[in-house]
């Protein structure tokens, strides 16, 4: 639901059987600033030049002011220790708001990234607090197209955006 173009921001810790999922904050900047710079994150998301601890919190108090972010830290529950972000964006460009993921290299591949985007997106549908979820990734990230289908999104189209061609999945067909 969006409220005065607000994005519903979870206050909860969501958990699941692996993970505790919680919002961003600024303790999480060595996290961030490891993460960021991961082949993975700069080849698939893109270079945010994030090449300090003090660029790391400038980033996270980015997001925390930005009512159309949602960041969200997954954490092993048997250690508390940082693996993953999933967010949720919502776009001026779109109606619905844009889930996001990103894991740790060491993690990818165990199920953890599907655990946290089923969690948050469970609590969406579950609490009817959107009637439908899009996402937004490059057609060369196979990985993450896999995970999405997974997720139950659909493929809708592919379109150019500042020069970069993206392509769009949904929840429902025929919305973004």
């Amino acid at each position: 639901m969006l409220r005065n173009g607000e994005i519903m921001r979870f206050k909860k810790t969501i958990e699941t059987r692996r993970l505790k999922i919680e919002p961003i904050a600024l303790k999480d900047s060595m996290f961030v600033k490891i993460l960021l710079n991961t082949e993975g994150w700069k080849r698939n998301i893109g270079d945010r030049n994030i090449n300090s601890l003090e660029d790391a919190e400038i980033y996270i108090q980015k997001i925390i002011i930005n009512k159309n972010y949602s960041f969200r830290v997954a954490r092993l529950k048997e250690n508390n220790y940082p693996v993953g972000i999933v967010s949720l964006i919502k776009r001026e460009r779109h109606q619905y708001p844009d889930i996001g993921f990103a894991f740790l290299p060491e993690y990818n591949g165990k199920g953890y990234a599907y655990e946290a985007a089923r969690a948050l997106l469970d609590r969406i549908i579950g609490e009817r607090i959107w009637s439908n979820i899009i996402a937004i990734t490059i057609p060369a990230n196979s990985s993450s197209i896999k995970l999405l289908e997974k997720l139950g999104l659909k493929y809708q189209n592919v379109y150019e955006e500042n020069g970069e061609t993206l392509a769009l999945y949904s929840l429902h067909e025929g919305c973004d």
